[in-house]
């Protein structure tokens, strides 16, 4: 599932990333895309993919194995069976209960990621001379310049954006699946059916806490270049300096994104699930 997310969505995180740093130097999407292939060519919107399947793998694996704890979690304190189904509500709290333990193998991963996809965004503007271009390179930058603790900066601004965000990711997917069953078992959705609930998902978490993410990326990877505030001086200064709407630069990729890749993330979820469970019936 995280393989699908990444290999779909990454060019659109790519351009998030770039437009939520530096807002100035893009007036847009297509503008992004332009520049970057001009500057960088194709392998440009690729920037990061290696720590952002890693990111996704681990960050996913984490989170479906501790939502199906949590789910077991919330039947305990309301007081129903194990085999019980849960409401659409009910799925949404252990969604965002299971985000708190994913966003502990997900800050380190998204931050090396997020430096590479800005690094020629942080050498144009002047914040560094020399930019790391590879995993290894951020990697032990961030290793000698701030110790092991460095691969969290930011993780305040992720439990931020990922406990109440998948509360409305896990919510919104159950709630859409919900309407497409129609009183049937949701087990039995088609691939469409699943695309159109886990982009509607997906596109419900970032509506609900994109400018958190705006400032998690700016603290990641501005802090390449020296010490940056936390979560709320960086946030008073965006929006002082550059106005409310800073908060909400490359908004469009990313609901594009979030669309795409959250669709394939549940539809590969799904079905590699289906199958896994046949093998295990089947012993």
């Amino acid at each position: 599932g995280g393989t699908a997310c990444v290999v779909t969505g990454q060019p659109f995180d790519t351009a998030k990333v770039k437009m939520q740093t530096f807002p100035d130097m893009y007036k847009g999407i297509v503008d992004c895309f332009v520049k970057t292939y001009k500057q960088v060519g194709f392998r440009g919107f690729y920037k990061g993919t290696t720590p952002a399947l890693v990111a996704n793998i681990a960050e996913n694996s984490v989170l479906f194995m501790c939502y199906g704890f949590c789910q077991q979690i919330v039947r305990r304190i309301v007081g129903v069976d194990r085999k019980t189904k849960l409401s659409d509500l009910q799925n949404a709290a252990a969604g965002s209960f299971a985000s708190a333990f994913a966003t502990l193998v997900l800050c380190p991963t998204e931050l090396v990621k997020c430096r590479l996809q800005a690094m020629h965004e942080m050498q144009l503007s002047g914040k560094i001379i020399q930019g790391h271009n590879t995993v290894w390179s951020v990697v032990k930058g961030v290793i000698q310049k701030d110790g092991p603790l460095g691969f969290y900066r930011g993780l305040s601004s992720t439990l931020l954006r990922e406990v109440p965000g998948y509360f409305f990711f896990f919510g919104g997917y159950e709630l859409s699946r919900t309407f497409f069953a129609s009183g049937r078992p949701k087990d039995e959705l088609g691939p469409i059916p699943l695309l159109l609930s886990g982009g509607f998902g997906g596109s419900c978490l970032w509506i609900a806490v994109y400018p958190v993410d705006c400032v998690k990326s700016r603290i990641q990877v501005l802090s390449m270049a020296g010490k940056q505030t936390g979560f709320m001086g960086t946030f008073v200064t965006v929006v002082r300096t550059e106005g409310v709407l800073a908060l909400y630069s490359g908004l469009k990729p990313t609901m594009i994104r979030a669309f795409l890749a959250n669709g394939a993330l549940f539809l590969a979820y799904e079905y590699s699930r289906k199958l896994m469970m046949k093998q295990i019936d089947s012993y």
